[in-house]
């Protein structure tokens, strides 16, 4: 493809390397087997406890093989993210001597396991709503666990693909890249045009966020170098690390600080990516234990119906009138309500607003309403329906997330509000990341970020700039790279930390006129231009392969 390993070290700028062949010990890695050991045997341990927990009575023996291989894909996906984007956080520490190298990547490890933790899930129910609705409603469907597989292992090729050749390249944009190609292909194959399978919206949205986001790293970062450099008059910030000597104690904990804030970021941001596949997973496979969330608060459905009751008041003020008398509303799945379902995935599937769309929304409202009060709580209801309710509860979210956008009809500010409350409500029951999911991502990608790093530290550390990384440049780098990151988490976006860290780090030697070594930089856009295509082509291929396969 045009992209030569960076491994090779005839291009090297002549510098001290750091010991980076201390590895983790004897100790260090019968932890890490027992620690892999055990999170293994406690995510088993809390599927059995919630399916139990829900009244699943049996457990056939193939849907549980599935998930367990599901599972384990969607895990190793954290995993090798997590090694393949060590370098964005410690190159800096190590190649500065602030921190040996088997010291830093325990470190970043468990700060990327704490940033996992404390995630708000907005990313990664941002990444799910790239997919195709029809195979979101039937994840549990062979096409279900075609589009799970595919994505999931394209994504897993390209990044070990890049991190062989010791490319920095973005597990974001490999994911989305995935996400789009089975989109594209199973509408492709159902007879639709290519544009209708992914909501381009959205991944307009999150392209721009990646398209951005590196650009932002390597002007920012240049220009809070230059303005460090004008105010911050210390000879030693600018000047290449003497050996093994440490610097200073105070630039050791900024540069620490700085590798710290990265890792939370980095494990807040993109340890979400696999947390939505992961519950697509749960969903397909056990939905009684996983299709609605069963821990909402007491007062959920009280406030459920109050919502449901003031949407249904803006529905059926914009609704044509009729007169055809009012379908009756029963707890089955009667032809009325069917027809709505119809006409709502239809339009958040074409994008096209139509006369009966509005009135589609006010029935499906007014049947979920009834559905939910019927069993008085969320945890109350039977197995045989949750399925149900919680495809119908994300066809009206997903409608009316692009009912918002549309100009088909015009709200006034209050009955936007008012259909927001509405949405938010619906949303409470179905996205939602048990505690246990964020724990295992959390222990994935922390252990991937111990294992295989070494590749790409040395292409961040001596094979972008043509001189040797200095204190001031590593820390802006790093501190620019965990700003951009916690306002990408905040707005749910999902962006490159490899893209922004390298980018940074480009900036940062440009600001200080140590020259750039274009091969590096050359292999870094290669790969970022191809990365979209590559993914798409795999997870197109593999999906149209598996889905004839799993049948």
């Amino acid at each position: 493809m045009g992209v030569k390993s960076m491994n090779a070290t005839a291009a090297s700028p002549a510098l001290h390397r750091p010991d980076l062949d201390n590895g983790l010990g004897d100790v260090g890695l019968y932890g890490f087997v027992a620690v892999m050991i055990a999170a293994l045997g406690y995510v088993g341990w809390n599927i059995y406890s919630d399916a139990v927990a829900s009244g699943v009575q049996s457990m056939a023996f193939l849907p549980f093989l599935l998930l367990f291989v599901a599972l384990l894909i969607a895990l190793g996906f954290e995993f090798v993210n997590g090694f393949h984007d060590t370098a964005n956080a410690v190159a800096t520490v190590i190649y500065t001597n602030s921190l040996p190298a088997h010291v830093a990547v325990v470190w970043s490890g468990f700060w990327n396991f704490a940033g996992v933790l404390t995630s708000t899930g907005a990313v990664a129910f941002g990444i799910v709503s790239l997919l195709p609705v029809e195979l979101i409603l039937q994840v549990g469907s062979n096409s279900g666990f075609a589009m799970v597989f595919a994505l999931l292992i394209a994504a897993i090729i390209w990044n070990l693909g890049t991190w062989y050749l010791g490319i920095p390249s973005s597990s974001s944009h490999t994911l989305i890249g995935s996400i789009i190609g089975v989109g594209v292909t199973n509408a492709i194959m159902h007879g639709k045009s290519g544009t209708a399978g992914v909501d381009w919206g959205k991944a307009t949205e999150i392209g721009q966020a990646l398209l951005f986001s590196p650009l932002i790293g390597f002007g920012a970062a240049l220009l809070l170098f230059l303005a460090m450099k004008a105010l911050v008059r210390i000879p030693a910030l600018y000047q290449e690390p003497s050996a093994d000597t440490p610097p200073p104690l105070w630039i050791r904990g900024l540069l620490v600080l700085t590798c710290t804030g990265v890792s939370f970021a980095h494990g807040s941001n993109d340890g979400q990516k696999g947390m939505g596949l992961i519950m697509l997973i749960l969903i397909g496979i056990v939905p009684t234990a996983y299709a609605l969330n069963r821990a909402v608060p007491a007062h959920y459905e009280q406030q459920f119906h109050v919502s449901s009751t003031q949407a249904g008041a803006v529905f059926a003020a914009h609704t044509a009138p009729t007169t055809t008398p009012a379908p009756v509303i029963t707890s089955d799945n009667s032809a009325p309500v069917d027809d709505a379902r119809k006409e709502v995935t239809r339009y958040i599937a074409d994008k096209k607003f139509a006369p009966a769309t509005i009135g589609a929304l006010g029935l499906l409202d007014t049947f979920v309403d009834k559905e939910v009060a019927a069993y008085g709580t969320l945890d109350k209801v039977p197995a045989a329906q949750t399925r149900n309710i919680r495809n119908d509860m994300y066809l009206e979210s997903a409608a009316l997330k692009r009912l918002a956008k549309d100009k088909g009809v015009t709200l006034s500010a209050a009955e936007t509000k008012t259909l927001d409350g509405y949405k938010k409500n619906l949303d409470k029951a179905t996205q939602f990341i048990p505690t246990w999911v964020k724990v295992a991502v959390a222990i994935a990608l922390g252990l991937g970020t111990m294992i295989g790093w070494k590749r790409i530290v040395v292409t961040v550390g001596e094979k972008i700039g043509k001189q040797h990384l200095t204190y001031a440049q590593g820390a802006v780098a790093e501190l620019v790279t965990m700003a951009t990151i916690s306002a990408a988490d905040n707005f749910g976006l999902p962006v490159s930390t490899t893209h922004v860290l390298s980018s940074g780090v480009a900036g940062a030697m440009a600001g200080n006129g140590s020259g750039l070594q274009m091969s590096t930089l050359r292999s870094l856009a290669i790969a970022w231009v191809l990365t979209l295509p590559v993914s798409i082509l795999l997870s197109g291929g593999l999906y149209a392969l598996l889905s004839a396969i799993i049948h």
